[in-house]
């Protein structure tokens, strides 16, 4: 197979069979450095083609929030007031900067995606 960038969706499924046939290539082999060159082009493709956006912010905190089993108690001990945890996981408060910094901190969520116009 001839290693280029992947411009179409048959060269990207060409690419997926090759791959699948050297899957198990050792370390230091010609395969294997050509399946690492195709999972770079595969990847560069598939952002490209398939982009996974962010998620809405407030999603992101009360998703790290149940995966961390953190309750809005617990959030209102990093950014302030029980009440203000409320009107934010309610779209009623924005949050400020100084809560994004607390909140990509604490929860490891990160600041570009806090920062998100929503």
């Amino acid at each position: 197979m001839v290693i280029k960038i992947i411009k179409t969706e048959k060269e990207y499924n060409e690419a997926i069979e090759r791959v699948e046939q050297i899957f198990d290539a050792l370390t230091g082999t010609p395969e294997a450095d050509e399946l690492e060159l195709l999972a770079m082009l595969i990847d560069n493709y598939e952002e490209q083609k398939y982009p996974i956006p962010f998620p809405h912010p407030l999603e992101a905190i009360k998703f790290r929030m149940e995966q961390l089993g953190i309750k809005n108690k617990d959030l209102a001990d990093i950014i302030g007031y029980k009440s203000r945890v409320s009107e934010i996981l309610n779209n009623k408060r924005k949050l400020s900067l100084d809560m994004i910094r607390k909140i990509s901190a604490q929860l490891h969520i990160s600041s570009d995606l806090l920062i998100l116009k929503y």
